[in-house]
């Protein structure tokens, strides 16, 4: 770039020694002569001032150490969208080696090939091209026009993620010469978009997924820009600091996919706007603050309007720390998936297993849980049964050399029936007591908790409910539980030794001034064979001058173990009695 620069590289987008900025400034800063580019960039630390020098102010950065003073001809300036494809795709011209061996670097290490010459040639087809990376290429624009649409008319996959595309036009440049573009990464350019004038429409007519993470797109922005994306299905937008705006009215309607990871400025109430997307499957939530949510038209055991289509949430790394935040997910009509790891409620003190077992047991008809990575296609496992298919997204897409970060079909293992069985049981049983004392009761026509109760727990009544029949494509599950008993909720005892005692207590029924024999034995193993090798001696003391031969054939007599009151059981030794308390825990 010669020194002869004008005010017309103000916007663009420049790259100096790997890092990229934008050209905020173009002339002379005295006392140094010669012609300056003044320069905001994208990583602030590596400017040295806000745009001013010795006292005047020659442009403005957002960051106080975010400009800096360059010289032109030590910044690049790009290449056109054509000339990075010939430089990264073509070979040149050279004497037929297919077949012959070749020593080919890989790294730092030699690897001997054959024919690999020929797969690299195939890739050079430019004609042939349907998926293609420019990622970190310093793409600038289109260039001459036609010429992306003579050598590359079969492209459907771009990946320009990390170039030097300074506006929205110049994608539109680009994008007018691939019909059948289906695919394309934008991320990491900061991009200007039109402000008032009307978009350019039917640019993209085939456009099914679009990546614009950290491009500092607007809310606004998005909308307008949406006319022209009349097929668009997936769309990433993580890490502009949006602030959801307004409602989209006529956009963004055949959307499937909504990614807004790490934008802190949204919260539960900007997500209402978006809660009428009729096509919308898959929400992507993560980092961005969120900490509860409330489906006003809905109330308790009941559907909410909103997200009527939505199956799989993404809300990893936020503030959730209260349960009615699960309560509130059980009122959305079609999820199946979520993800809800790293926040206050799932790293707390309570064990892992215990609060993915109430999540399954609070949200009645969730199918997959925290399973949001990637998998391979497994359809059947090694065990014969079969995966469920569920089309998931990571929650954090990465556009590094890829043309897009189009969502797969993972095979992910469904919450297994007797998983939910359990979780459900145990639900029922932990806040069995809690019920009670809230007015629950196992008659029905008795069973009335008050309001705060089935605020906290809208599902335990329905899962308290004996069901007679069988429901075909309900949105929460079909239970037979019926309501708890009594001797369901009895507090359990530490599993200590002292706690797994039994009394057996031994007296002579005749008389009452003998005073009754307590001993302590363990409650584990048969007991008519313990008290034949334990109870011998004790019952000596008591009857003397009795046989130990005599005992031993007396204590083989098995108690009776059945429930209800226990009665007296005499043994064949003479006037000794044996009885069992098992209410009491005693003998």
């Amino acid at each position: 770039m010669n020194d002869t620069l004008t005010s017309d590289v103000i916007g663009r987008r420049v790259e100096v020694n790997g890092e990229h900025a934008t050209v905020r400034f173009s002339g002379i800063v005295p006392p140094v002569a010669g012609l300056w580019l003044g320069v905001e960039w994208d990583n602030p630390e590596r400017g040295k001032h806000d745009g001013s020098h010795e006292g005047t102010v020659y442009f403005k950065c957002r960051h106080p150490t975010g400009g800096s003073f360059i010289r032109p001809n030590k910044v690049n300036f790009g290449v056109g969208f054509l000339t990075a494809v010939k430089n990264r795709y073509v070979l040149e011209d050279g004497p037929e080696e297919d077949g012959k061996e070749q020593i080919v670097i890989i790294g730092n290490k030699p690897v001997e090939t054959i024919g690999f010459d020929s797969i690299i040639k195939q890739q050079s087809q430019l004609s042939k091209l349907q998926e293609i990376s420019l990622r970190n290429c310093a793409v600038n624009g289109a260039g001459d026009k036609g010429a992306i649409a003579k050598a590359c008319p079969s492209i459907r996959k771009v990946d320009l993620s990390r170039n030097l595309l300074s506006s929205w036009d110049e994608v539109l440049d680009i994008a007018d010469q691939l019909k059948h573009l289906e695919v394309l990464n934008l991320s990491e350019n900061k991009l200007s978009f039109p402000s008032g004038s009307p978009v350019r429409t039917g640019t993209f007519p085939a456009l099914k997924v679009l990546v614009l993470n950290r491009t500092g797109i607007t809310w606004a922005e998005v909308l307008q820009c949406a006319a022209g994306w009349p097929v668009l299905e997936e769309l990433y937008l993580k890490s502009n600091d949006l602030l959801i705006s307004e409602r989209p009215a006529d956009v963004l309607q055949t959307v499937k996919l909504l990614d807004l990871s790490s934008n802190q400025l949204i919260d539960e109430n900007q997500l209402f706007l978006i809660a009428y997307l009729p096509r919308l499957e898959q929400l992507i939530l993560s980092d961005i603050g969120l900490s509860s949510i409330h489906f006003p038209d809905a109330g308790t055991g009941h559907k909410t309007s909103m997200f009527p289509s939505l199956q799989y949430l993404v809300v990893n790394d936020n503030q959730i720390s209260q349960w009615s935040f699960i309560n509130e997910l059980d009122k959305l009509p079609s999820l199946q998936a979520l993800s809800c790891s790293r926040n206050p409620l799932t790293e707390g003190s309570k064990a892992a297993h215990t609060t993915r077992g109430l999540i399954i047991a609070k949200i009645g008809q969730l199918k997959t849980l925290n399973k949001c990575e990637l998998l391979k296609p497994v359809p059947v496992g090694r065990d014969g049964k079969k995966r469920c298919p569920v089309t998931l997204c990571d929650d954090r897409p990465s556009v590094s050399g890829r043309a897009g970060h189009k969502a797969q079909t993972a095979f992910v293992p469904q919450i297994p029936p007797e998983e939910r069985r359990g979780a459900e049981l145990d639900y029922r049983k932990a806040f069995g007591n809690e019920w009670k004392a809230a007015g629950g009761h196992q008659d029905p026509d008795r069973n009335r908790p008050h309001a705060e109760f089935l605020a906290a727990h809208p599902r335990y009544q329905s899962l308290c409910l004996r069901a007679w029949f069988i429901v075909i494509h309900v949105y929460a599950s079909c239970t037979e539980y019926g309501a708890p008993e009594d001797g369901e909720l009895k507090t359990q005892q530490p599993f200590l030794l002292k706690n797994q005692l039994l009394t057996l207590k031994i007296k002579y029924p005749n008389q009452v001034d003998q005073k009754v024999l307590e001993k302590r034995l363990p409650g584990a193993g048969r007991l008519h064979g313990r008290l034949d090798e334990k109870a011998a001696p004790w019952c000596q003391d008591v009857m003397k001058p009795a046989r130990p031969d005599n005992q031993r054939k007396a204590w083989k007599c098995r108690p009776p173990f059945h429930r209800g009151p226990r009665k007296p059981h005499f043994l064949n030794v003479k006037t000794v009695v044996c009885y069992v308390d098992i209410r009491n825990d005693s003998i």
